[in-house]
């Protein structure tokens, strides 16, 4: 993956989805029609942390390269440098794979 030339701020996340298998474990092969966005992806860029209430910044438990789960409408998306990404709030995150 190129160098990525943005930067999210705060407790953002930057994740590129991850696309989904085409074939079932049966051999089934499911038609672009049929398919769901994926909710599972690599966490390309994160922010410095949050604050909390006395404004110390609190580091993220994610970092670049993280395989994540996240909810099915979690996340804005976006274009940038040709490749569709998404930016949400580590609280959007459901859990890191493996």
């Amino acid at each position: 993956m190129a160098k990525l030339n943005f930067r999210p701020l705060h407790d953002r996340v930057v994740v590129k989805r991850i696309d989904a298998e085409t074939k079932t474990k049966g051999g089934i092969i499911i038609p672009d029609s049929a398919k769901e966005k994926p909710q599972e992806g690599q966490v390309v860029a994160v922010g410095p942390g949050g604050r909390d209430e006395t404004g110390k910044l609190t580091p993220l438990d994610v970092k670049v390269g993280d395989r994540v789960l996240f909810g099915k409408w979690s996340g804005t998306e976006i274009k940038l440098d040709g490749e569709e990404l998404l930016i949400m709030k580590e609280s959007d995150i459901m859990g890191v794979v493996g």
